[in-house]
């Protein structure tokens, strides 16, 4: 099925503003700047937390400027935190393509992601809703120590599912509740109703970023990032922290103390991956995102427009079963 299809199909003006609009965002005249910009353009990716945040003005009015102002500072938000989270990370790929830090140097990169925050800030300025300006600050806050929290993670000799969740609840699901509550916020709405959709966002962004995890267990080019590249950060993700939790197995504790010391192997993390697999890692995960959908089909069934239900539905599917 060709869900995103179905997915763009009511907003499908509005995100070819946006595309345009985004771009300009991302364009220099000259230099290294332009270089830079240009490169990070050609990256291009789906855009799904843009069409979640106009899906939501959708459901609940119609997509303004307000809503493509917000919109636009929320990607460019997203983007700068991605060059930044490389340099941290020492990433060589993004999406299939060399890092800033790895195609420059880590100088450029802090640098443009600098500048691609300032054009977030500009462009929800521009949104001219107080309300709207301040959740992106909150929000740039959270992914900061969101990512501080991963990095002291990495550090803790604990292996907990609970401060797994924790991570994702300050990245990857505050990025994605942010996208309804702008909508929400843009459309105008009551309290209840941006809650209700605050709490659709989390579940997508939780299902988003266990799915992305699941990814680095098996080795596919169309992901875009090396099977084990979790581990080889010094990142233990749900499949393998299940196993771990379920089992007792002495070599396999050490091997997963010696992820989080950075003195892992690929041999050892191909160990670590079957055997992740081999104890129901994979499984738990898909339960996981499960019992999150079941969740995100409630809001879905009780507070999405008729004529929107199928893309919702639809964007929901997706999230659950993309390959990459």
């Amino acid at each position: 099925m060709d869900y995103l299809s179905i997915i763009k199909k009511p907003i499908e003006a509005e995100l070819n503003d946006f595309a345009k609009l985004f771009g300009q965002c991302l364009t220099y005249e000259e230099g290294l700047l332009g270089q830079v910009l240009s490169h990070i353009r050609q990256r291009g990716g789906k855009r799904m937390r843009p069409i979640l945040l106009f899906l939501t003005a959708k459901n609940y009015g119609v997509v303004s400027d307000v809503a493509q102002n917000a919109a636009l500072g929320l990607e460019l938000l997203h983007t700068a935190s991605l060059v930044h989270d490389d340099v941290v990370d020492e990433s060589s790929e993004r999406r299939g393509q060399p890092s800033v830090n790895a195609s420059y140097n880590n100088k450029v990169a802090v640098l443009v992601g600098d500048y691609i925050l300032s054009t977030a800030l500009l462009r929800v300025a521009l949104s001219g809703n107080q309300r709207i300006v301040q959740h992106l600050a909150e929000l740039g806050r959270t992914l900061a120590a969101g990512e501080v929290l991963q990095l002291s993670n990495i550090s803790n000799q604990e292996i907990s599912e609970d401060v797994y969740y924790q991570v994702i609840d300050k990245k990857t699901a505050a990025l994605f509740e942010s996208c309804s509550v702008l909508g929400s916020i843009a459309a105008g709405v009551s309290e209840e109703d941006i809650e209700k959709a605050r709490k659709f966002g989390h579940y997508i962004g939780m299902i988003f970023q266990i799915r992305d995890d699941i990814f680095d267990y098996y080795e596919s080019k169309e992901i875009g990032k090396p099977t084990g590249n979790d581990m080889t950060e010094g990142k233990l993700t749900l499949p393998v922290i299940y196993a771990l939790q379920n089992t007792n197995m002495p070599a396999m504790q050490t091997l997963a103390k010696k992820v989080k010391a950075g003195t892992i192997n690929p041999d050892e993390i191909a160990v670590l991956i079957e055997f992740a697999k081999e104890y129901g890692g994979i499984e738990y995960a898909e339960q996981k995102m499960e019992e999150f959908a079941k969740e995100a089909q409630k809001y879905i069934d009780e507070s999405v427009k008729p004529e929107l239900k199928d893309a919702f539905t639809a964007y929901l599917e997706y999230v659950i079963q993309r390959n990459k």
